[in-house]
């Protein structure tokens, strides 16, 4: 039960994080929108081990260069890339290309990583990726009409977060979660940091960070939509797959709808439920694969 509870928790987190970006990028711009996330998102990772009396663990011999790597892959590139690309595209559009990472994932898997997935777990992609067309009304004429310098830089960062995961879940499966979310965004924060000022990001106001909305945007995107999402994300790859984890990518436009609706009066149409219900029905086909299959990792490595 737990493993579908993380998705849909995650997924009501992401589900706000395209909205914030959207207010935050302006500001700060994409780069200063990573550093200040990530930041966040680790100092909170860290008051937490503080807490639990488990700083120490960082001292433990942990596999710098394959958390070094799956920082710059899962949060520094990919996260520069979807501020840079809600510069000219929706912060809708940008949710649902981001539904694009179970594929990447899977092709990704596939060609570097052995992945072998079973029938079901194919079926549940490919289910799941129907209920996002139905979400979207299948109105591709907006899509056409977008800038495709926003779409192709958020699809680069759905191929990251696919690289990123098979690979965590091969080569990070014995690092505590929490473990590997600090050092993940903390790498973020420094790649993060480096590049807003290298690109004159760094030289805007800083009381500017104070105003109401910017600070409400800051938490929500650093502490919750960094911090306790990737303990959430994490967690699903090492107890369940990299395919099932990015999945949660699915769901992230159905919780946008379930924001709109609730906050904004937003109508939900026949087509919008058809879409739900598949996306729902492919998450959890995945799901009971995931649970199969988790020893094949194990028994390659």
């Amino acid at each position: 039960m737990r493993l579908y509870a993380a998705p849909v928790s995650l997924s009501l987190i992401w589900g706000m994080s395209f909205m914030f970006i959207k207010l935050i990028v302006p500001v700060v711009g994409p780069w200063g929108v990573v550093f200040y996330r990530c930041l966040l998102g680790a100092s909170a990772i860290f008051i937490y081990l503080l807490v639990r009396g488990r700083i120490g663990e960082l001292k433990n011999k942990l596999p710098w260069g394959s958390l070094v790597l799956v920082g710059i892959m899962n949060a520094l590139i990919p996260w520069g890339m979807i501020a840079l690309s809600e510069e000219r595209i929706s912060s809708s559009l940008a949710a649902t290309l981001n539904a694009t990472t179970p594929l990447f994932t899977t092709v990704l898997g596939a060609i570097f990583f052995g992945r072998i997935l079973i029938r079901k777990q194919w079926s549940g992609i490919i289910v799941g990726f129907i209920g996002i067309l139905f979400l979207i009304d299948l109105d591709l004429t907006t899509l056409l009409e977008e800038d495709w310098r926003g779409i192709f830089p958020m699809l680069f960062a759905t191929g990251c977060y696919g690289f990123a995961s098979q690979y965590t879940k091969k080569n990070l499966k014995d690092v505590p979660v929490d473990v590997l979310a600090l050092v993940t965004l903390s790498v973020g924060a420094l790649g993060g940091f480096v590049l807003m000022y290298l690109t004159g990001q760094g030289s805007m106001q800083f009381t500017v960070l104070f105003q109401r909305d910017i600070l409400i945007s800051l938490f929500g995107l650093g502490v919750l939509g960094s911090g306790i999402a990737y303990l959430l994300f994490y967690y699903m790859i090492q107890k369940g797959s990299a395919e099932f984890a990015t999945l949660v990518t699915y769901l992230v436009p159905v919780t946008a709808l379930i924001w709109g609706s609730v906050y904004l009066n937003e109508d939900i149409t026949i087509p919008m439920i058809i879409g739900l219900l598949c996306v729902f029905t492919g998450v959890y086909m995945s799901g009971r694969s995931a649970k199969v299959e988790r020893k094949s990792y194990s028994k390659s490595a």
